[in-house]
């Protein structure tokens, strides 16, 4: 069974930066790979998504903010953020797709994930 860790979490000022990442447990023979957050009270949203390839897709609340990288060598998933605000105050959790699909961009919907990490806290004051 794959698991994901998430780290990078942490509390930052408003304008600050965070880099998050996401360690699989094994080499994952999987396709795409995606950031989801969720806000106190909310559903969790699709940030940004990636597949093996490199193509990414981006939530518009991400644009010109974070950028989803990966280093398949060391299994790992990344999210850059910069620029934030109290708005991106959430849980950032990472996921992948187990099954095998094909998409024509990788999905930010969390119906198309099927295995998640515990996720890592993000908390930014103004």
């Amino acid at each position: 069974e794959v698991q994901l860790v998430e780290s990078g979490g942490g509390s930052v000022q408003s304008g600050g930066s965070l880099r998050l990442s996401c360690v699989a447990s094994e080499f994952l023979f999987t396709t795409y790979r995606v950031w989801f957050r969720q806000l106190p009270g909310k559903k969790r949203g699709g940030v940004a998504a990636i597949n093996r390839y490199g193509r990414s897709n981006y939530a518009d609340c991400a644009e010109g903010r974070f950028t989803i990288s990966q280093d398949a060598a060391k299994n790992t998933l990344f999210l850059q953020m910069i620029k934030l605000n109290p708005d991106h105050t959430a849980m950032y959790y990472c996921a992948t797709d187990t099954r095998v699909r094909t998409y024509i961009r990788p999905p930010l919907d969390p119906y198309f994930y099927d295995t998640w990490g515990q996720g890592t806290q993000v908390s930014v004051a103004s």
